[in-house]
C-alpha cells in the first residue's frame, strides 16, 4: 500500500512543506530512511541526520521545522506529536495481522470443569486445568499452562509457554508474553539441623487490570496473602518479582530488574535496567531508580536515586565527581607525605642542635 504526503498530512492533521504528491510505501528510522520512506525527527540530533540524508518525506515539530534549510529536498509534515503521527500512518501501512478466532481447538486440553467466556480462543497444545475461569475475548496461545483454580478476566492474552501456577488471579486487558511464569513458590528457606528447608507458600499472585508483562519474567506467589501487580504497570523482559511484593499502579520496570521479597512501591514508580531492590524496601510514589542501582533502604516519594548503594542523584553526582579526582588527590597526598617527612626531619635536627647549644642567659651566668 502507498500513501502520498498530502494524504498523510490530512490523516495526521499536519501542515505540509514541499511536494505533497510524493509517494510513501513504508516507514523507516531516520538513520536508514531513503526513497519512498516516511520518517520522523523528534529532537535536534535526529533533525541533523534528516538534513544529511534527505529522505523522501519526514514528520517533525513546528519548533524543529523552523531550523530546516530552505533548500531541503525532503517534504516535511509539521505536527504537534511526531511519534503519535507516525503510529497513525503505521496502522495503515502495516496493519496488524488478524488473530485466529476458532474457539477452543480440539488439540487443546481443557478440563470439563473449566469455564470459558464468549469469544475466547484457545490454541492447540494449551492446557487448561480444573476449575479455571477464563473471561470473554481472551486468547490462549499454544503451550500455555493454566493451573487449577486460576481466574482470568476479559480480553486477556497469554502468549506461548506462559505458565500460571494454581489459583493465580488475572484482571482485565492483561497481556503476558512468552515464557513468563506466575505463581511459583518464592525463594524462601530456613536453616534447620544444618539443612535448608523450603518454606511452603500458601498465598497467590494477583495481576490487576491493564498490566503487561514481557518475555521471561517471574512473579512468585506470596507466602501468605498475595503478590500484587498494580493496575497499568508495565514490566519489561527478564524481571523477577519475589514473594509478597506489592507494586502500585502504573509502575515501569525495565529489563532485568530484581525485587526481593516484600518490596512495596507507590504509584508511577520507575526502575531502569538491572535495578536490584533488597527485601522489605519501599519505593515511594513517582520515585525513579537509575540503571544498576542497588537499593537497600526506602526511597522517598518523588526522589531519583542512582548508584550502588543507591543515593539521591545530586549527592551521587558529587560522589562521582570526587571519585574522578581520586588519582590526582592520591598524587597530592603522596607529595604532602614526602614534604611532611622532610619537615619532621628538619624539626628533629633543629631540636637536637638547640639542646646542645647553651642559651645566651646561661652563657652570661657562666661568665
Amino acid at each position: 500500500m502507498q500513501l502520498t504526503a498530502g494524504q498523510i498530512s490530512e490523516l495526521v492533521g499536519g501542515r505540509i512543506i514541499g511536494d505533497e504528491s510524493v509517494s510513501i510505501c513504508d516507514v523507516c528510522a531516520v538513520e536508514r530512511a531513503g526513497n519512498d520512506h516516511l520518517t520522523f525527527a523528534g529532537d535536534k540530533h535526529k533533525l541533523r541526520v534528516l538534513v544529511q540524508r534527505e529522505p523522501t518525506c519526514a514528520i517533525t515539530t513546528e519548533e524543529l521545522a523552523a531550523t530546516l534549510p530552505d533548500n531541503l529536498a525532503t517534504t516535511v509534515i509539521v505536527v504537534d506529536d511526531p511519534l503519535q503521527s507516525i503510529l497513525a500512518v503505521l496502522r495503515i501501512l502495516r496493519p496488524p495481522r488478524k488473530p485466529e478466532e476458532f474457539g477452543i481447538s480440539p488439540h487443546a486440553f481443557v478440563s470439563e470443569s473449566a469455564r470459558i467466556g464468549a469469544g475466547s480462543t484457545i490454541h492447540p497444545c494449551a492446557h487448561v486445568r480444573a476449575d479455571v475461569v477464563i473471561g470473554s475475548e481472551c486468547t490462549i496461545h499454544p503451550g500455555v499452562v493454566i493451573g487449577n483454580g486460576c481466574r482470568l478476566g476479559d480480553n486477556v492474552t497469554l502468549y506461548p509457554y506462559v505458565v500460571l501456577y494454581p489459583d493465580v488471579i488475572i484482571g482485565n486487558n492483561v497481556v503476558i508474553h512468552a515464557g513468563s511464569v506466575l505463581g511459583s513458590d518464592g525463594f524462601g528457606y530456613r536453616l534447620r539441623d544444618g539443612r535448608h528447608e523450603r518454606l511452603p507458600h500458601y498465598g497467590t499472585v494477583c495481576v490487576h487490570d491493564d498490566v503487561e508483562i514481557a518475555v521471561g519474567c517471574s512473579v512468585d506467589r506470596a507466602l501468605i496473602g498475595e503478590t500484587s501487580i498494580g493496575q497499568g504497570t508495565k514490566i519489561d523482559n527478564l524481571v523477577v518479582v519475589a514473594h509478597n511484593c506489592e507494586l502500585g499502579k502504573h509502575n515501569l520496570l525495565v529489563a532485568q530488574v530484581g525485587f526481593a521479597g516484600s518490596v512495596t512501591t507507590g504509584d508511577y514508580s520507575v526502575c531502569a535496567g538491572q535495578v536490584g531492590v533488597a527485601d522489605h524496601v519501599h519505593l515511594g510514589e513517582r520515585s525513579v531508580l537509575g540503571a544498576k542501582a542497588g537499593v537497600h533502604r526506602d526511597v522517598p516519594d518523588g526522589e531519583t536515586h542512582i548508584g550502588s548503594p543507591a543515593t539521591p542523584v545530586e549527592q551521587a553526582r558529587r560522589n562521582y565527581a570526587a571519585l574522578r579526582k581520586l588519582p590526582e588527590l592520591r598524587q597530592t597526598l603522596r607529595a604532602l607525605e614526602k614534604r611532611m617527612a622532610h619537615l619532621t626531619e628538619q624539626i628533629s635536627v633543629i631540636s637536637q642542635s638547640a639542646s646542645r647549644t647553651p642559651t645566651d642567659a646561661s652563657a652570661r651566668d657562666a661568665a
